[in-house]
This record gives structure tokens, C-alpha cells and sequence, in this order.
């Protein structure tokens, strides 16, 4: 699970919540959870997590984890958030619980949660929008608006930047209460500026924002970012080597992926009913693999991944 890829549909990414950090990384596993099982869940599925993930996914001692994880999942019983919703009546807001059942096993350290059912399609029905990353990117965030900021910012990979988000909206995406942080000063030294500096030092984004005002008012912020540079990879060996691996970048992957499973030579490896999106979020949680890069590296190259030795 160290590497296990994080999928949300966009209504979700950019939904408003306030949940604790325990809270946000206990969501997260339990998404890697539902997608590692390959079986599909439903608002009746009872996914199960383990104290010892938790733990190796954030360095902390198997007691540490689940004694957070149990005050993390009877919280999240009570918490709530809203996300917009298109019909063919229009745009909906709509409140939903995160879980509707959850258990604890303290013997064995596990819990259990079954979400909630409007939760299901945001995690599950990937068909058009959604977003994707490797959970290693949080893993060092520590800040509970560090996680939703990263997130509300990679929504926008593709463009590497956020169009001006009205300051209102973007304190209910981040979670910030009325009550909370009310001067803009201590919003900005609070909030916004221990985010961005976070995610600028442990994530694979450097961001920058601007704040745009009505007089002197500030209204609003906007966002840029980019990808940090990766180290030039040196190849020496033949890919036909045991050892032969790649590590390849997140943009990488999931651009060759995308590719990849629309080849008739990947068919072998397709499951069931997925779309070609949910079977390229395979293929790139594949790539991953020293094992299965290899053995797909004929198709990677095909798809036009090229070495330069």
C-alpha cells in the first residue's frame, strides 16, 4: 500500500469538508482498500482497515495508529460534507454523511466502515472526471489543509493552474469554519501559507498563489504550480535483464497508460466491465511493479516510451 493510488471523482476533490488529518489519511486507505480488492464495492461493502497499513503508510507504532484510527473512525460517523451534483434539472448541492456503518476489532486492531452510499460513485464510477494520485504525496502532510489544498490543486494538473476561487468557496473546500480564522491575516498565516509550504517541501508540486481584491478588500486567491524536476534517469542495462527497472514520473505513467489500454495486447489484462479509464489507473498502478514493468515494458514502447541510453 505505500504506493497505492488515490482516485476521486472531481465532485469529491472539490466537495466541502472539514475533517481532521487521522481522519482525511483513514479515507484514503480506505479508498486504496476498495480499489486493491478489484471486486467493485456498494454502499453494503464492509472494508476493512488494518492498524499495521496505518502505521507503515505513516510511521507511527501499530498502538499509535490505532488508537487514532478508532477515535478517527467514530468521528468520521458524525461528520457530513456537501459536493454539487449535475441532473437534468440543474446543478444540486447535495449532504451526505461520509459512512453509514463502521465497526472496531480491538483484538485484531482492524476497523471496518461501509460508506455511505452517495460516497460509492464518487470513489467508484470514474468514467469522466476524476483525478488520481499516489498516497506517498500526503504522507508527510500534516496539516489537514495541506491535504485538501493538494488535492483542490491537482485537480488542475493538467493545466498546472487554479482559476481565482472566491474566498468564501475556498475556505468551505479547506474545511476553515465561519468562526475559524476570521482576520485575513490569520487566515493566511494559519491556513494558506503552513499548506503551501508543506506541499512545496514534501509533495512532487511547487505551488505559488496571488490574492486578488475588490479595492482593498481581498476576495479571492488563484493558484500556480508545476511539477518538480526528476532526476535524469541513467539506463545501462538491456531490458531483457532480471533486474531491469524504471521508475518512471506519476505524469508519465498514467500518459502511457491511457495509451496502453486501448492496445489489443493488453486485453489479457483487462477486467470485466471497467472502462478504459479504470483500466488505465491499473495499468498505472502496474507500472509500479518492477515485475509487471517488465513485463509490459514491449507495450510501453510500443505506446511510444522511448529509452535514452
Amino acid at each position: 500500500m505505500k504506493n497505492g493510488l488515490v482516485v476521486k471523482d472531481n465532485a469529491l476533490m472539490n466537495a466541502s469538508y472539514n475533517l481532521e488529518v487521522t481522519e482525511q489519511r483513514l479515507i484514503l486507505l480506505a479508498i486504496i482498500n476498495a480499489r486493491e480488492t478489484h471486486q467493485g464495492i456498494t454502499s453494503d461493502s464492509k472494508l476493512e482497515i488494518h492498524a499495521n497499513d496505518y502505521a507503515s503508510q505513516f510511521h507511527v507504532t501499530k498502538e499509535a495508529a490505532y488508537k487514532a484510527l478508532k477515535t478517527a473512525v467514530n468521528n468520521l460517523f458524525e461528520r457530513q460534507f456537501s459536493f454539487k451534483e449535475e441532473t437534468k434539472k440543474g446543478v444540486g448541492v447535495v449532504r451526505s454523511r461520509w459512512v453509514s456503518r463502521i465497526k472496531y476489532i480491538d483484538d485484531s486492531a482492524i476497523l471496518e466502515i461501509t460508506f455511505a452510499p452517495d460516497v460509492v460513485p464518487l470513489i467508484t464510477r470514474l468514467e469522466k472526471h476524476f483525478t488520481s494520485y499516489q498516497i506517498q504525496q500526503v504522507t508527510q502532510l500534516t496539516g489537514k489543509y495541506a491535504i485538501r489544498l493538494y488535492e483542490l490543486l491537482i485537480a488542475w494538473r493538467e493545466v498546472g493552474k487554479v482559476p481565482q476561487i472566491e474566498l468564501s468557496e475556498f475556505r468551505a473546500k479547506l474545511g476553515v469554519e465561519d468562526d475559524e480564522y476570521k482576520a485575513m491575516n490569520h487566515f493566511k498565516s494559519r491556513v494558506l501559507e503552513p499548506s503551501i509550504k508543506q506541499i512545496n517541501q514534501h509533495t512532487d508540486i511547487i505551488v505559488s498563489y496571488e490574492q486578488h481584491k475588490r479595492g482593498r478588500t481581498i476576495t479571492g486567491f488563484s493558484f500556480k504550480f508545476k511539477q518538480k524536476s526528476q532526476p535524469k534517469i541513467e539506463v545501462k542495462r538491456d531490458p531483457n535483464t532480471p533486474d531491469f527497472f524504471i521508475k518512471m514520473t506519476d505524469a508519465q505513467r498514467h500518459l502511457f497508460a491511457n495509451k496502453m489500454s486501448e492496445m489489443p495486447e493488453m486485453s489479457t489484462y483487462s477486467q470485466g466491465t471497467e472502462s478504459y479509464q479504470q483500466f488505465a489507473i491499473r495499468i498505472a498502478d502496474m507500472l509500479l511493479e518492477p515485475e509487471k514493468f517488465r513485463e509490459l515494458y514491449p507495450c510501453l514502447e510500443k505506446a511510444g516510451f522511448t529509452l535514452n541510453k
